[in-house]
């Protein structure tokens, strides 16, 4: 089974940080590829112990996926926007 995660990308000082709003599941590294491969090792990883547990459709679901036929759609994705606020 495969799925689609939204991608974000932050830096915090020197740090890169990788974050999957999706699962809620984030990574670092030292550049933003790093910091993107080992967020993807560690939503596999997320989703892997999941499925094992029992949990896996449950998670999805509380994520915004949608179950067609055997296949689980991906909340469609719109886009981030930068705002501010003043207190």
């Amino acid at each position: 089974m495969q799925f689609t995660y939204t991608t974000q990308l932050l830096k915090e000082g020197d740090t890169y940080i990788g974050y999957s709003p999706e699962f809620d599941v984030s990574s670092c590294g030292d550049s933003t590829e790093e910091a993107r491969t080992r967020l993807h090792e560690a939503v596999k990883l997320f989703l892997d112990e999941a499925r094992r547990i029992g949990t896996l459709d449950r998670i999805l679901e509380e994520s915004g996926y949608t179950k067609r036929e055997n296949n689980w759609i991906a909340p469609e994705f719109l886009g981030f926007e930068r705002q501010a606020v003043a207190v």
